[in-house]
């Protein structure tokens, strides 16, 4: 059930230029809600005229000893700039969590891909983290533009292997994640991905071709999170629908990527 909140901020790490990690916590020191991989919270960013509704942002992690939401944030707009500046102490308020989730898989047997480019590898973080505590070894193909950009591996060795790949080649294979050699090496039973549409539409197919059970991340503007603003709808094989609602998870078998 979707609630209403004040936070606080308890840590505002800028990890470059471009991205900075939000920690937030509960004021009176409740328990967060149950937050699931893939799904978002909706922010309301105070002190910006230009910001009239509220930004969505993955769930990146949830630290249940530390009783603490992640929140990565790209700074592109008025709106995530004024949340790089939050200091700690800072209240914000968020709607939460809003959105379905990943499917975990049931058994345990065959390797699991998790591909994240850029912000998109924001909610791979806490999947992996879940995937783990399910008895798996999930393998993690991140891609970027620079080494600058690739954000979190200290965090993502913590729940499995790391691949990278970067547009310049200063970190990992050179290229696109849809062209590192992980993908003609493994076998995967299944994929979960996030990231600019172009690289999920080409993970996408690449499932498909192999017969791989995938599930996408989407990303599209989601300004109210509750299926009013229309701003988000996709066309899919039911209809045009609000990704806010009924998404941002599907499986890609519900897509009408696949060439």
């Amino acid at each position: 059930m979707k609630k209403m909140l004040d936070l606080v901020v308890t840590e505002n790490l800028q990890l470059n230029q471009t991205y900075c990690l939000l920690k937030l916590s509960t004021a009176d020191g409740a328990l967060l809600p149950d937050m699931h991989p893939g799904q978002f919270v909706e922010v309301h960013v105070s002190d910006s005229p230009a910001t009239f509704l509220r930004r969505p942002i993955s769930v990146n992690f949830i630290d249940k000893e530390k009783n603490e939401l992640w929140l990565l944030v790209q700074v592109i707009g008025d709106g995530t700039r004024r949340m790089s500046q939050y200091q700690k102490s800072d209240l914000v308020n968020l709607l939460l969590p809003l959105g379905n989730s990943f499917s975990i898989p049931d058994k345990t047997s065959g390797k699991i891909l998790l591909v994240g480019g850029g912000v998109g590898t924001a909610p791979m973080l806490y999947l992996g983290a879940e995937l783990k505590k399910r008895g798996y070894l999930p393998i993690f193909l991140l891609g970027a533009r620079s080494h600058k950009d690739l954000l979190q591996l200290d965090e993502f060795v913590k729940y499995g292997d790391v691949y990278t790949t970067t547009e310049d080649g200063s970190h990992g294979e050179k290229g696109y994640v849809i062209n590192h050699s992980i993908l003609n090496k493994e076998s995967f039973t299944q994929i979960y991905t996030c990231g600019p549409k172009p690289m999920m539409m080409a993970v996408a197919n690449y499932a498909h071709k192999n017969q791989i059970d995938c599930e996408v991340s989407l990303e599209n503007t989601m300004a109210c999170g509750f299926g009013v603003c229309l701003c988000c709808v996709e066309n899919t094989t039911k209809g045009n629908i609000c990704v806010c609602t009924e998404g941002p998870v599907f499986n890609i078998k519900d897509l009408k990527w696949i060439s």
